[in-house]
């Protein structure tokens, strides 16, 4: 049975010891989508958006989201990233996308940075269409892939 690592016998919140891993390349894969109204997906596609280029302002969101990340969820580790790539995607009916793939060479993986990523651009979407659609939807947000560590690969089935 597969037992938390966040979690010390006592049932504390603990930050996961991975000073005697093994320094490895990671990488992962997330993508998220945001729905928009009909409206609001116009004012981003024709460039309209008052805030200025949404899918480019979400881009370096998520580029900033994924550096960021240990300050936003309590118990990851900062990373050396090596890489982070971001597309932001208007893709039709209403909905954008954000696919994220981020990589380091470090002793844990990335796969809250490539969500953390994916989030902020999303939310980003969200921020800048806000005054003229009150009610977005976000999601799915997912991991597609991640390899490296202990671990190795991992791919969502599709």
């Amino acid at each position: 049975m597969k037992t938390l690592t966040h979690i010390d016998e006592q049932g504390n919140a603990s930050m996961v010891e991975v000073g005697d891993k093994e320094v490895t390349e990671r990488e992962a894969i997330a993508e998220g989508f945001i729905q928009l109204s009909p409206e609001a997906y116009a004012a981003i596609t024709e460039g309209r958006v008052k805030k200025g280029d949404v899918l480019a302002v979400a881009q370096l969101a998520g580029i900033q989201a994924a550096k960021r990340t240990a300050e936003w969820i309590p118990l990851c580790h900062p990373l050396p990233l090596t890489g982070v790539k971001v597309q932001v995607t208007a893709i039709g009916q209403g909905r954008v996308r954000a696919w994220a793939r981020v990589r380091c060479t470090w002793k844990t993986g990335v796969e809250m940075e490539a969500l953390a990523c994916v989030s902020a651009a999303l939310l980003t979407v969200y921020d800048m269409v806000k005054a003229v659609d009150k009610g977005p939807v976000l999601g799915p947000i997912q991991l597609l892939e991640k390899r490296g560590g202990r671990s190795g690969e991992w791919l969502r089935a599709r």
